[in-house]
């Protein structure tokens, strides 16, 4: 009698095992590449840089604007334009001092030290040496309205040289404050010019 063979049972279809629930590769790869952009941060807004937060650039500061109110004229005079500043000035005063003061040289004196002051510090660069030339002169200048004379050029004359000789201290002291300005002045420029040539690359 002949044995058929049949195939085991565990080799058989399992009808009773249940289907997988996993998603197919494409699709498991698909979540998971979605799962991954949600999960990924996204590049973080950084809050916009006010003028507190805005980085200064190296070896420059930036000066705090001064208010409109608190800023005084600063013009830049000529050589020629400073002696006519300073000689007019001094012309004015004169005539002023011979009204208000009665001619007093002291009270003119007085009044030519601001001016070498402000003649020194309002010339330009290029002409920095020419103020200690002119407040001289215009010291000379402002003497014709307040120096005696008897009357006539000559009279005119000696009286403006009399005037010079016995305020010479006034002439010296406003000339040698009018010098020292510009020595300081000339010394910062020559130390601004150095360290701009050190800080300028080599060529």
């Amino acid at each position: 009698m002949e044995r058929y063979r049949t195939r085991p049972a565990q080799y058989g279809p399992r009808r009773d095992r249940p289907r997988s629930s996993l998603p197919p590769q494409a699709g498991r790869g698909a979540s998971g590449d979605a799962v991954r952009a949600v999960r990924q941060p996204g590049p973080q807004r950084r809050p916009p840089a006010g003028p507190q937060h805005r980085p200064q650039a190296v070896g420059r500061s930036a000066p705090a604007p001064a208010p409109a109110a608190a800023r005084l004229p600063n013009p830049r005079l000529t050589g020629l334009g400073s002696g006519l500043f300073c000689a007019l000035v001094m012309f004015l005063l004169g005539g002023l001092c011979a009204v208000l003061f009665g001619a007093s040289l002291t009270a003119y004196g007085v009044l030519y030290l601001p001016v070498c002051v402000l003649t020194a510090v309002w010339v330009r660069r290029g002409d920095l040496m020419t103020a200690p030339v002119v407040v001289p002169i215009a010291f000379a200048v402002g003497l014709l309205p307040v120096a005696d004379g008897d009357g006539g050029a000559g009279g005119k004359l000696m009286g403006l040289v009399t005037a010079l000789a016995t305020q010479a201290g006034w002439l010296y002291g406003g000339t040698l404050v009018a010098g020292l300005i510009v020595i300081v002045r000339r010394v910062r420029l020559m130390q601004r010019r150095r360290v701009a040539a050190g800080a300028r690359p080599p060529g």
